[in-house]
C-alpha cells in the first residue's frame, strides 16, 4: 500500500466507497463522478501507478481484472448491448489517479473515437 495513494486506501477499507466486489487480489466500485450509467472502477488490491509498472509476472492478474469486468458488464445488464472498458496511462493518456485501474463504461450508446 502507498500511503497518499486513494485507490490503495478505498482497497484497505480506509476511504468508503461503494465497492461492488472485493477478494485478495482485486476491488471493483463504482466511480464517484460517473461518465455513464455504469461506471466502476477495478484496481488491483497491490499498488501499481499504471499498466507501465506492470511485468509479465502481473500478466494473470491483469487478465483477472479484464474478466472481472466482463462479469460485472453481465451482472449489470451491458452486455449485450455493449460496454467499454479502458485504461489510461499516463499524463497524456488521461490519468489522474496514478494507482493501476480499468474503467467499465457502459449503460447508453458512447461515443466513438476516430483515429
Amino acid at each position: 500500500m502507498v500511503a497518499d495513494c486513494v485507490f490503495c486506501k478505498i482497497s484497505a477499507g480506509e476511504i468508503p466507497a461503494e465497492i461492488i466486489y472485493q477478494d485478495e487480489e482485486m476491488t471493483a466500485f463504482w466511480d464517484h463522478r460517473p461518465a455513464a450509467p455504469v461506471h466502476i472502477l477495478i484496481i488491483p488490491n497491490r499498488h501499481m501507478d499504471s499498466l507501465n509498472d506492470a511485468s509479465h509476472e502481473d500478466a494473470e492478474l491483469i487478465g483477472k481484472l479484464v474478466l472481472k469486468a466482463r462479469e460485472l458488464a453481465v451482472d449489470q445488464g451491458i452486455d449485450e448491448s455493449g460496454y467499454r472498458l479502458f485504461i489510461n496511462i499516463g499524463p497524456d493518456g488521461g490519468q489522474t489517479v496514478y494507482h493501476l485501474h480499468l474503467h467499465l463504461m457502459g449503460g447508453r450508446r458512447l461515443p466513438i473515437f476516430h483515429g
